[in-house]
């Protein structure tokens, strides 16, 4: 190479130092400890619970006021201990980059610290080496650079330092540019730094990681919902009774204790732990399936995704080139099973009638031969070292049965021709049975240029052969050929005899799907979510994949047929957003995509209501894996970047598990539905006994205490034990939810209302009766409480599901709700015979009989449930819309 460029000199790195600041990556904003513990009081449900515990106070119930605050406390915690798994989302990004660096600094080359660099540096690159900063090369030899964590290309890059580009190019078709944090595979350069840190490529996308927020999950868009909704119902109904109470000249410490017994009825104080339970099970669950979740409201999220945006390297595609197709130069054609570095599988005669094996090892041979790689074992698997084109020919070999060394000991090698960018082949010279062999493989055009025959192939069709070559890179393959010439003796000079060659054949190769994603997306489909291919390869390749998965015509019926490229997307997005917004909704598969244009296509699919799971492995896929709702990144080949800016990683890196984590997803939320509908359903039932007590005139039927202790204790024990239902068995036939859709339907609100107005009924009449027969206001209350939790256990075989009888269901198909049940009794039972405990609740022990009379109550629960299912699956069948 020619060094007559001497860098810059040390005063002026020194300068451009001050002025540009350090070539390194942006450091993320972590919330402390504190603040995340502070956060977890940003509710409307906490507000009300925290008035209620001063007013406790005020009014002398320390007790209550204490309670109160632990449970505060006890959901604060919990709260944090989920978010504390802090995002670090830039450090991935800086390993990306190197520590050092070769460079030129005053004719000289010196190895300096990657964060020293500044514009106008001039970098050396060679084979192996991680590129420091963004170049404009200036000089290339055979340079030959992998950009798939930028761009999603699956072969390496050629450079060429003579290329102009200009930025409004494709980062992939920029053939003159090496970018921070790409591997060089192959060859040698310079280049000049025309960017560092925030500047660079990956500067940009640390940036857009760090300063960008994903979607909000649907629960907690739900809950929020939810939370809000009871909240002013809470208020308004305190209101009233405030009113009612003054205006009946109750003294004012009655009124607050009314407000705080209502405030404690209403709020569903078991709810945080019982979601945290039902995510931490279904992440357990995933787990087992290869999906490990990173962010606990991911587990539900991913259930309710409506389209997965899938990057198509390395995600939907294997990430290693493999010939699937061998064409002899007389048209034989022989397909080739098995994906990637899988050694086992089959090359068959697509024509079983039409065989020519002698022709076919001559290919195999030559391809082995004109080639650097070699195939080695590591960690009981099958990798290659070398040029992937070159490991694709010695895979081809080991399915045809031969070994790569056996075929080079054969051979003696007496000179090679290396692959150059310039030549498009490479060469091999051996010494073979008495003569000299000559083979060559490259581009199939380059190798016909010196063909002047072809193997049982007349002269005059020699035109056919690259016709066919032609047709089969139409098809997003691609294609080489390999040649051969059989000489005397050994030439002096190696390329001397590139001339006269006889044309062998060709092999077609491409990035190949991975054998379980065609199946996992007609699962999709069944589910009613849409599959999208964004990547940043070529579109005609992205074209082939997806119509082979059934991606860009599958259920879509305005989808274009054809990918929509970064540069039509940047059209789009320039003439405005309405336009880009009916771009990307009508596009099922994007390709030459940038970075930034994925987060644009994850946010206006978000915009259009859609709920939207982004997979991916590289770099390039970091800023969309935050922005989407939920990020999905591989832990086999996925890069750190990816993993540390997702909410879930596939350990087998198997698109498939994201169905079986879409399933998951679906169980939890629906389990999550029924301890919500458990918790409402009695909390409705204690307003309801204690406003009719109030328009009764009569003492306060329960204690705020007691509430607490009803909620939390007996009740906490059997929701958190409702969350271990396992699957209804439909739910990947079952449409995705809409991320609006509010936790409460007509159904579950009728359902609540119903079962409270009963439940409330009929313990205000158990209360009524007891006071009206001269019973103590205390051991009213006793027996009332003993009711709830009678009512409790009951309800929560009600609550098992919506539509489906009690006596269909297998009363055994969740043990552990069996033993919450019995637990939550116990417990009760056992508090009425403790000194301490018994005296705080108010509680003293009941005799047999009165507890057998308020159990045969508490199971006509069953009876008023069973009745509604009955009516509602009636009007379902016979009024289906």
């Amino acid at each position: 190479m020619d060094n007559s460029i001497t860098g810059l000199s040390q005063r002026e790195a020194l300068e451009l130092l001050r002025k540009c600041g350090p070539n390194k990556l942006p450091e993320p904003k972590r919330p402390g400890l504190f603040m995340i513990f502070v956060s977890q009081f940003k509710s409307p449900f906490i507000y009300v619970l925290l008035v209620a515990a001063v007013v406790s106070s005020g009014i002398g119930q320390t007790i209550n006021s204490f309670f109160i605050l632990a449970v505060l406390l006890l959901n604060a915690t919990i709260g944090t201990f989920q978010e504390f798994a802090a995002q670090k989302a830039a450090s991935g990004l800086e390993k990306m980059v190197p520590h050092q660096a070769s460079v030129l600094r005053e004719g000289k080359t010196v190895v300096i610290d990657t964060i020293d660099i500044v514009p106008g540096d001039i970098v050396l690159l060679a084979s192996g080496d991680k590129v420091a900063a963004d170049l404009k090369l200036v000089r290339t030899k055979d340079l030959e650079i992998d950009e798939s964590m930028l761009t999603g290309e699956s072969l390496a890059a050629g450079k060429h330092s003579e290329f102009l580009s200009d930025d409004a190019m494709p980062m992939g078709d920029r053939l003159d540019r090496a970018y921070a944090g790409t591997i060089v595979m192959r060859g040698r350069g310079q280049g000049e730094v025309v960017a560092t840190g925030v500047q660079t490529e990956i500067g940009k996308i640390a940036t857009d990681v760090t300063s960008g927020s994903g979607a909000q999950p649907p629960l907690i868009q739900r809950i929020h919902q939810f939370t809000k909704r009871v909240t002013w119902a809470i208020l308004v109904v305190i209101a009233i009774i405030f009113v009612i109470t003054l205006a009946r000249g109750d003294d004012i410490f009655t009124v607050f204790l009314l407000g705080v017994a209502l405030a404690v009825s209403a709020i569903p104080e078991g709810l945080p732990v019982a979601i945290t339970v039902a995510l931490a099970l279904g992440m357990k669950r995933m787990a087992a399936e290869g999906v490990i979740i990173r962010k606990l409201v991911a587990v539900e999220s991913l259930g309710s995704c409506t389209l997965i945006a899938s990057d198509k390297t390395g995600t939907l595609t294997v990430n290693e080139l493999t010939i699937r197709r061998v064409m002899l130069a007389d048209g034989t054609s022989y397909l080739v099973s098995g994906e990637g570095m899988n050694l086992r599988g089959v090359i068959a005669p697509e024509n079983s009638s039409r065989v020519n094996p002698d022709a076919l090892q001559m290919l195999l041979d030559g391809g082995a031969l004109a080639n650097e790689a070699e195939l080695a074992v590591e960690d009981d698997a099958w990798v290659g070292r070398g040029d992937h084109v070159d490991i694709a020919f010695l895979v081809l070999l080991s399915k045809a049965g031969s070994e790569p060394d056996d075929i080079r000991k054969r051979y003696t090698e007496l000179g090679c021709i290396p692959y150059e960018s310039n030549n498009a082949y490479s060469a091999s010279i051996n010494s073979y049975q008495n003569h000299v062999q000559l083979f060559a493989k490259g581009s199939v055009e380059t190798l016909l240029s010196m063909c002047n025959r072809a193997v049982d192939v007349p002269s005059d069709e020699l035109h056919k052969i690259g016709h066919r070559a032609e047709k089969l890179a139409a098809e997003g393959y691609r294609v080489l050929g390999v040649a051969h010439r059989r000489l005397d003796h050994a030439p002096n000079k190696a390329s001397s005899c590139m001339e006269n060659l006889e044309f062998i054949g060709m092999v077609a190769m491409i990035d190949p799907l991975r054998p379980e994603v065609i199946d996992a997306v007609k699962q999709c489909r069944t589910g009613g979510i849409k599959v999208a291919m964004v990547t940043g390869d070529h579109p005609l390749t992205a074209q082939v994949l997806a119509k082979e998965l059934g991606i860009s015509r599958g259920g879509i019926s305005r989808a274009s047929d054809d990918a929509a490229t970064g540069a039509k997307l940047k059209d789009a997005h320039t003439a405005g957003k309405e336009h880009f917004d009916d771009l990307v909704s009508n596009t099922r598969v994007f390709a030459r995509v940038e970075p930034h244009q994925k987060m644009q296509i994850v946010q206006s699919l978000i915009d259009n209501g859609e709920f939207v799971a982004v997979t991916g492995d590289g770099v390039n896929d970091a800023p969309a894996l935050k922005q989407a709702n939920v990020g999905i990144s591989m832990g086999q080949r996925g890069s750190d970047v990816a993993r540390e800016n997702s909410d879930i990683i596939l350990t087998d890196d198997n698109f498939a598990s994201i169905v079986q984590g879409i399933k998951q997803g679906r169980i939890v939320y629906n389990n999550i539905r029924k301890v919500i509908f458990l918790l409402i359903s009695t909390g409705a039932a204690e307003i309801t006994l204690i406003i009719l007590s109030i328009l009764m005139a009569l003492p306060l039927p329960l204690l705020p205490l007691q509430l607490l202790w009803l909620n939390l204790v007996t009740n906490g024990i059997q929701d958190v034990a409702l969350v271990f239902e396992p699957e209804e068995g439909n739910e990947l036939e079952q449409p995705p939810r809409s991320p609006r859709e509010p936790i409460f339907n007509r159904l579950m609100l009728q359902r609540i209302i119903v079962n409270a107005v009963v439940m409330g009924c009929l313990a205000f009449s158990v209360f009524y009766m007891q006071i009206s027969n001269g019973v103590e206001v205390d051991s009213a209350r006793n027996v009332t409480l003993l009711l709830m939790v009678l009512f409790e256990n009951v309800h929560v075989f009600n609550s098992r599901s919506e539509t489906l009888s009690i006596f269909r269901q297998k009363f055994f198909g969740n043990p552990l709700l069996i033993c919450g049940m019995l637990t939550a009794q116990a417990i009760h039972i056992s508090a009425m015979y403790i000194p301490g405990l018994s005296s705080i609740l108010v509680l003293e022990p009941v005799t047999l009989s009165l507890w057998a009379q308020l159990l045969s109550i508490a199971l006509l629960l069953i009876l008023v449930d069973e009745l509604h299912k009955y009516w509602h699956n009636r009007s379902v069948i016979k009024y289906p819309d």
